[in-house]
């Protein structure tokens, strides 16, 4: 057989095997084991001709796979003309060269695959840096099994001054690149970030923020579009948003809030590109509230709840770590606000293909706040179903409990005033001097966000004596 070029990863149009190793904790639907597998490899291209996996107590060091699977792998491959093998696993680099030389066949693994998606599908530069980056911290230890040329010797060459002499292996050159090229890009990144992270940060202190997040192809675009006019791409294949988009979502009342379409989740999503679209999950993580889109009627919905639960957990540990040490190192001029986790609510979307309600009803008993939902237009031209409870319990959420209080600010507070005539029921108002007395009904987190903003606001509530108790100064996650 031809050399192997692992130069090329790509896999468009190529005919592949998909294989993998079933462990007693894999996570994987039983109903469909190659099922997102077989939807990766087709996005990036491929052409799925077979399929072998293997059970196993825990995989074999060397190969993963048994020597006697990897035989009859090679076979299976020669049978169908497969040119490429892909894994269901992250494999080491050791690993993919034996397999390689075992089964004479180009072996890719599911995180190579994923990013190969991600590469073909950025648009913005931003993620293109995120692309480039994960795709340098993948390759940077896989140097050696990746390329043939690498035991080659630079020196000894006319290769202008200095290059005269023993030389340096091409390896070592090729991972000075990498990393003086992954430097850079980082550099560049953190710039663009820093100046999304301001945006963010200014954005929620001005307006009530919503998060969708999800697994990939949960419908979360498909939702997004329906409640505001966003026009963020929407497709049924994996990966169709890259980027975190915000828009105005109109609740009525005249209360809008600032609604986030971000990247979808997928299990086990390369660590590396994890931490590279970290900050296109800002939105998520400074959330006041999150919406966990579900798609239930998907044969594989619970093995994607826990994989969102899992990564959102791991995402919120990583800031409340960050901002506990902001905290610790801080000189104390500066006070900084302890982080909270928003509150998430989970939307059981696509009910509409169900068979029957009897799988709906178990997500509703086990997950007491969720609302099911349908985010494209029913073919009867009613309205989406859940849509309207879904505005009420945010429209809930955006101003907090209302009650009766008495507000005294200054005149010059002109933008809280304007709020507060547009979003209150003013039940009264009283103007001393250079200051006025509103006596309304209100939500009182729409009173919290407007002092957070900067507005001198006294509030004049004998149901709460202490600050320290109002509900408002500490919402509930």
């Amino acid at each position: 057989m031809d050399t192997i070029h692992r130069t090329d990863t790509k896999i468009q149009s190529e005919r592949a095997v998909l294989a993998a190793v079933r462990l007693p904790d894999s996570r994987f639907n039983q109903d469909d084991p190659f099922g997102e597998l077989t939807a990766l490899a087709e996005q990036a291209g491929a052409m799925i001709v077979g399929t072998l996996d293997q059970n196993l107590q825990r995989p074999h060091a060397g190969t993963y796979m048994g020597s006697g699977k990897l035989d009859e792998l090679k076979a299976l491959c020669a049978e169908l003309r497969a040119e490429t093998v892909i894994f269901d696993h992250e494999l080491s680099p050791k690993q993919i060269a034996t397999i390689e030389k075992v089964v004479e066949r180009k072996v890719l693994d599911r995180s190579e695959v994923i990013l190969d998606i991600f590469a073909s599908r950025a648009t913005t530069h931003e993620a293109k840096l995120q692309v480039e980056i994960a795709q340098l911290e993948y390759t940077y230890p896989r140097l050696r099994a990746v390329w043939s040329h690498l035991e080659r010797i630079a020196g000894g060459s006319p290769g202008g001054v200095g290059t005269r002499g023993p030389g340096e292996q091409q390896l070592e050159i090729d991972r000075r690149l990498v990393q003086q090229r992954k430097t850079r890009l980082k550099q560049e990144l953190s710039k663009i970030q820093a100046r999304k992270q301001r945006t963010v940060e200014r954005r929620n202190a001005e307006h009530f923020s919503v998060g969708l997040v999800g697994y990939t192809n949960a419908g979360k675009s498909t939702l997004f579009n329906s409640l505001t006019a966003g026009g963020a791409y929407a497709d049924d294949r994996l990966f169709a948003t890259l980027m975190t988009r915000t828009r105005t979502w109109d609740l009525g009342q005249g209360t809008e809030v600032m609604l986030s379409d971000t990247v979808g989740f997928v299990r086990d999503l390369p660590h590396n590109l994890v931490a590279s679209f970290r900050a296109t999950l800002e939105e998520a993580t400074h959330a006041d509230l999150l919406l966990i889109v579900l798609d239930v009627s998907d044969p594989a919905a619970e093995i994607q709840y826990q994989e969102v639960m899992r990564t959102l957990d791991e995402l919120f540990k990583d800031v409340q770590g960050e901002t506990d040490r902001a905290a610790r190192q801080g000189d104390g001029s500066h006070d900084i606000a302890p982080w909270k986790p928003p509150r998430r609510v989970v939307l059981l979307n696509k009910v509409d293909q169900l068979r029957d309600n009897t799988e709906l009803l178990i997500w509703q008993q086990r997950l007491e706040e969720s609302i099911p939902i349908c985010a494209l237009h029913p073919e009867d031209g009613t309205v989406r179903r859940g849509q309207d409870e879904l505005r009420r319990l945010v429209l809930s959420a955006t101003l907090g409990e209302i009650r009766e209080v008495t507000l005294t600010l200054p005149m010059r507070e002109s933008h809280a005033i304007n709020v507060l005539e547009t979003r209150a029921e003013i039940l009264e108002r009283r103007y001393e001097g250079r200051n006025v007395t509103i006596r309304a009904r209100v939500g009182m987190r729409l009173v919290a966000r407007l002092q957070s903003a900067g507005a001198h606001i006294q509030i004049d509530d004998p149901e709460n004596q202490s600050p320290a108790d109002r509900p408002w100064k500490s919402p509930a996650p």
